[in-house]
């Protein structure tokens, strides 16, 4: 496992073998991060105002079964999953998904207060890079890794105007690619699964 703990860094990984949690661990954050709703023990990166997310799967169906379960709960009856139902405004469907979720509106609070509306948008690689393209986002959550550098690149610069960051839970089934091994150094795991590798700070 490797993972870039604390709020100096911009890009952040958890590597590591199948079923082991990352999915579920990074959903949580993503929650905070949408609902404003940070554990008092939380030392990560804050927003202090609505946000823009994008939760991001292999397909759209990996998406669907994941990561829209993990946030928003059952399809059938949705509001049971770690963002609570009072919270959820609305949600929109994906076209040509059965009971996929294309976006959702939560509430977002600060300080307990609420202070405005996040979106949460629910994508996949299948459509390439051109569906990453032209917006602003203050965090994405790219589950699994993107099958090209390019897609990993513009999620990079959606994130740029908003000082945002960019989460990657995955297992390396493309082996030493370019994106694992940027966040390897000299292309090692460190010594105990944890290091701290990125110089980019907010």
């Amino acid at each position: 496992i490797f993972f870039q703990a604390g709020n100096v860094y911009k890009e952040r990984a958890l590597i590591a073998g199948n079923r082991t949690g990352k999915s579920y661990g990074a959903c949580a954050e993503d929650s905070f991060h949408a609902n404003g709703r940070y554990p008092d023990w939380w030392e990560g990166k804050r927003f202090n105002e609505s946000t823009k997310g994008w939760v991001v799967g292999k397909t759209h169906e990996t998406t669907k079964e994941i990561l829209q379960t993990y946030l928003l709960g059952s399809r059938y009856d949705i509001g049971t999953g770690m963002i609570p139902k009072k919270d959820i405004i609305r949600v929109t469907s994906k076209s040509r998904i059965q009971d996929a979720v294309q976006e959702a509106y939560v509430k977002h609070y600060t300080n307990g207060i609420e202070d405005g509306v996040s979106e949460i948008h629910f994508k996949s690689y299948v459509k390439g890079v051109e569906a990453f393209m032209g917006d602003q986002v203050h965090w994405i959550h790219l589950d699994e890794e993107p099958n090209t550098r390019e897609i990993y690149s513009e999620c990079l610069t959606r994130t740029m105007t908003t000082k945002g960051i960019v989460l990657c839970t995955l297992t390396p089934l493309l082996g030493l690619s370019e994106i694992v091994l940027s966040f390897l150094p000299g292309g090692r795991f460190p010594v105990g699964g944890i290091g701290e590798v990125r110089q980019d700070v907010y």
